[in-house]
């Protein structure tokens, strides 16, 4: 069979970075490297690990109030934490591995059926980072909306092969329980009704992406995701494949690797929580970098209310000694706005914060 002609051969490859990839590369194209990138800081003793959250300890009686005041330190001081004894199916996990590894091995032309259409941001293909030099992370994701059910593309979920499709409907239906049980933890720990979370969260947008991160020959010079925090209540993040590369930034602004707990869920704290909580809880910037040798699969299931909610401080948390740290706005306004600009650390909250009155 002929070789495909170099410009078109260059077309697929930059729809596809493992297609790109397949081929040893001399030199990483200029639109994946990124200058100034922030150090990591190796774990170690003065980098403490990520708190872990054993959630049979909130479920039983004799240990719940260990377990929410474990939970409440791990909210408020790191907005992260590695959740353990989940209670999610290991069989669930093992079929959608699969499933998704399947996926990625598909030829590219099968993979492109799904390829993100002019002006949508759902489907597969490169992320670019919204700024003038065009910079693309190092990955191939795979974004979709989840719930509601109506809001789905009919394009994407319900067109993915049986394996990937079938895999997915399970995962999502236990990650749909397991988040509600959080949030429902999260309420009592923050204080906030549980009737006002569930209004807030019941039947909410969600939205998940399968990222696959291809080896890289010079690591250094890319970023495999761009530093951020989630435009979320919650993010709970599988490593599907069990190769590390996230990474938080700490108050001091040193960049700390995530080492996986064998089986563990990531989840961590999103900008509405925050404002949900008025500041008491802290969404945390993230990053994930790549290696040389090893590919990295991941996916992230997304927590969001509904789309008719109103973003903002709860009424149970703020008075005259502790105003509204930020402002209101509907959820579908903050979800544009999110996807309307660039990745840049906090910046999104940053832009929902009441600047404080000075007397």
């Amino acid at each position: 069979m002929a070789s495909s002609p170099p410009q078109l051969a260059w077309q697929e490859s930059s729809l596809s970075l493992q297609e790109l990839v397949k081929v040893p590369i001399l030199a990483i194209p200029n639109r994946y490297i990124c200058v100034n990138q922030e150090p990591t800081i190796s774990s170690s003793n003065s980098n403490p690990s990520i708190p872990t959250i054993d959630l049979q300890t909130l479920l039983m009686e004799e240990t719940k109030d260990q377990g929410l005041e474990k939970l409440h330190s791990a909210c408020k001081d790191w907005g992260i934490f590695q959740l353990v004894n989940h209670g999610v199916n290991p069989s669930v996990l093992e079929k959608l591995r699969n499933g998704i590894e399947e996926f990625y091995s598909l030829p590219l032309e099968e993979k492109l059926l799904y390829k993100v259409r002019p002006g949508e941001v759902e489907g597969y293909g490169q992320s670019s980072v919204y700024c003038d030099d065009k910079k693309v992370d190092w990955a191939d994701r795979f974004y979709m909306t989840t719930n509601p059910i109506y809001r789905r593309k009919p394009y994407l979920l319900p067109k993915l092969p049986s394996s990937l499709r079938e895999a997915l409907e399970a995962y999502i239906l236990q990650l749909q329980d397991l988040s509600r049980t959080l949030l429902g933890f999260i309420a009592q720990t923050s204080k906030i009704g549980k009737r006002e979370m569930e209004d807030m969260a019941e039947d909410g947008m969600q939205s998940m992406r399968m990222t696959y991160y291809p080896p890289c020959p010079k690591p250094e010079l890319v970023t495999g995701l761009t530093p951020h925090s989630d435009a979320t209540l919650i993010t709970i993040l599988h490593q599907v494949n069990g190769v590390d590369g996230l990474q938080v930034k700490s108050d001091d602004g040193n960049w700390s690797p995530v080492e996986f707990h064998p089986d563990a869920f990531v989840v961590n704290i999103g900008d509405i929580l925050e404002i949900f909580t008025n500041g008491l809880y802290k969404s945390v910037e993230h990053r994930a970098l790549v290696n040389s040798i090893k590919e990295r699969i991941s996916i992230a299931m997304f927590f969001n209310p509904k789309v008719e909610a109103e973003i903002g401080p709860s009424p149970c948390l703020t008075n005259d000694q502790n105003p509204p740290a930020f402002k209101r706005l509907k959820m579908e306004e903050y979800v544009k706005e999110f996807f309307s600009r660039k990745l840049d650390g906090k910046s999104v909250l940053d832009r929902m914060r009441i600047p404080k009155v000075t007397t």
